[in-house]
């Protein structure tokens, strides 16, 4: 299962390119990919997309950048991820504050 993350990011670049609208659900099950095959930078690159095209990330996507970054031992990232939730007044759960 860890690398569905390739397959995800290619389904993401594919609808795309096929001008199909990704949205808040389509870019966080991608993150979430990322998250469970261990792809740290991949997910932050997903997040980062996700703003370039102005789709607004949800708890969900955060969550998943987060513990990412957590799993991989990049806690100064999941403190940054942290930082920016708080400044788009992204909803905190307990999974997240446990996190981080």
């Amino acid at each position: 299962k860890s690398g569905e993350w390739k397959q995800a990011l290619q389904l993401l670049s594919v609808m795309t390119c096929s001008r199909v609208e990704c949205n808040v659900t389509s870019f966080s099950a991608a993150i979430g990919a990322c998250e469970k095959g261990g792809a740290w930078e991949k997910a932050l690159l997903v997040l980062r997309m996700m703003a370039e095209r102005r789709v607004n990330s949800n708890t969900i996507s955060f969550s998943s950048a987060i513990s990412a970054c957590e799993k991989s031992g990049k806690w100064e990232k999941a403190l940054e991820l942290f930082h920016m939730m708080t400044e788009e007044k992204v909803k905190l759960d307990t999974i997240i504050l446990s996190s981080v």
